[in-house]
């Protein structure tokens, strides 16, 4: 492959890597509030997160091999490893590579999510919400195409729909909390037969 074709790659694969994890956090937002896609029943709405994760990550995978395969740029598999110790925009690959870290910690305790247990495997998903806006500011910060302005309509597109999905579920967690528990002993009575 040439260089020009694995840089192509690089942000193509790129900007599919932001549509496909905002689309993964917006599923994952509508399987925590019990939402259905429209036309899928509930257990479908899961299905198509896990199975939009799993599609995600492989193009994340292809995003970090065709930046450390192409030689135009100098990044190594440890750059794209270890935060930080990039000779090639140390903060804004270093942003990127955190962001691989925690979707990594997120993607092996949910192929062993039943040797873990729930609780552990619920506190550790918790990083998807916040590898998703470290990708993104890696993007902005890295990405040759910020300037564009399909870019930046994909950018706006992908934020809106996160915040509005991530607001969504803080006000339902925000609707939980103010049950009291008299109240959820009120409910549970009344649905005794």
């Amino acid at each position: 492959m040439t260089s020009e074709t694995l840089w192509y790659a690089n942000r193509a694969t790129g900007a599919v890597c932001l549509v496909l994890f905002t689309v993964v956090v917006l599923l994952g937002v509508a399987v925590r509030l019990k939402a259905r896609v429209p036309g899928l029943p509930r257990f479908g709405t899961m299905s198509l997160h896990r199975t939009l994760s799993l599609s995600a990550t492989a193009f994340l995978a292809l995003h970090i091999s065709s930046a450390t395969v192409d030689g135009y740029v100098n990044i190594t598999v440890v750059d794209a490893l270890i935060p930080f110790v990039s000779d090639y925009q140390p903060l804004w690959l270093g942003l990127g590579t955190v962001a691989f870290d925690l979707m990594l910690a997120v993607l092996v305790t949910s192929l062993l999510r039943e040797r873990l247990g729930h609780r552990t495997w619920r506190a550790v998903h918790w990083l998807a919400y916040a590898s998703w806006p470290v990708a993104l500011v890696h993007g902005i910060g890295i990405g040759t195409d910020t300037g564009a302005d399909w870019m930046t309509w994909l950018t706006v597109a992908c934020v809106a729909t996160a915040v509005a999905a991530c607001a969504a579920r803080l006000a339902h967690a925000a609707r939980a909390a103010r049950r009291t528990p008299a109240a959820l002993l009120r409910t549970a009575e009344g649905a005794r037969p």
